[in-house]
């Protein structure tokens, strides 16, 4: 396969994880085990529900998360590519990490409003208004700072060049160029993505709506969501053991184990899912006169 060929797939699939996720509310998961209603710790997060294969860096290596545990400020969380996971502050406000991502949780502690670090893969957050006053909040990426007071929004790194896909659900985000100084920033309302791109200053990047491409594409976000399901029945973690380890760590959308995106299929059919199954084969040829 040419490398030419490969990027455009790789784009591709990418592209479409990204404009299907943001913007999309997900059917909800099946009821977890009660949560501890124990108050949380200072700048405390606590899982309260819990897919697939997620863990937090302890030192340099991971350990498995169960629903009910606390994450402090400065730990860094990971998913695998079944990983999927909802943190609660003690303000109300949750925040979604989906599979293949790595979020560092209040990585500066000197302002608790200063929320999460993406620096892989895709989040949701859902911010509370404290007493219908504005709850100020930031989420950074490589590429951009994006500035809440209550809303939802969705956050994504698209590429190995960490292009960033801002995109909001309900109220209104400001984005800026993390790495380009600038004097304005973006405006995002309702039903509005931006993407951030690292070397072209946002001035130059177009404010779009997304509920056309989101449509198209709904196929997609809906395989996701199996893949999801399908892992909630899985074994659970065992909080404060190690997780299992090897390879490179998490992977984009996309990849196999060779580096390669697979190939699109045949026929122009898409991938088969319960509502799309696979053609039957085709019937034998009739016996000969």
């Amino acid at each position: 396969m040419s490398a030419r060929l490969t990027t455009w797939l790789r784009r591709g699939l990418l592209a479409s994880f990204a404009v299907v996720c943001l913007g999309q509310q997900f059917p909800p998961l099946p009821r977890t085990p009660a949560v501890p209603s124990s108050p949380l710790p200072p700048g405390a997060a606590r899982l309260i529900q819990l897919v697939g294969d997620v863990s937090v860096l302890k030192g340099s290596e991971p350990w498995v998360l169960n629903t009910g545990d606390t994450v402090r400020p400065k730990q860094v969380i990971l998913t695998g590519p079944d990983g999927y996971a909802v943190f609660q502050l003690e303000d109300g406000s949750t925040f979604q990490v989906f599979p293949n991502s790595r979020v560092t949780f209040r990585a500066n502690p000197g302002d608790w409003r200063d929320l999460l670090d993406l620096w892989l893969g895709h989040v949701k957050i859902f911010i509370q208004k404290l007493g219908g006053q504005p709850n100020h909040n930031r989420v950074f990426t490589p590429t951009a700072v994006i500035s809440v007071r209550g809303t939802v929004f969705d956050v994504l790194i698209e590429d190995d060049n960490d292009t960033t896909v801002v995109s909001v659900e309900e109220g209104v985000v400001t984005v800026r160029h993390r790495l380009i100084g600038e004097s304005k920033s973006k405006v995002l309302q309702a039903g509005e993505y931006i993407r951030v791109y690292k070397n072209i200053p946002l001035a130059r990047s177009r404010v779009d709506k997304n509920a056309l491409a989101a449509g198209i594409l709904r196929t997609a976000g809906d395989v996701l969501y199996g893949i999801l399901i399908q892992t909630r029945t899985s074994s659970p973690g065992h909080g404060g053991s190690p997780a299992p380890t090897g390879g490179a760590g998490p992977k984009l959308p996309g990849d196999t184990a060779g580096g390669e995106p697979p190939p699109p299929p045949s026929g122009g059919g898409g991938s088969p899912t319960p509502d799309n199954p696979p053609a039957p084969p085709a019937p034998p040829p009739p016996p000969g006169g």
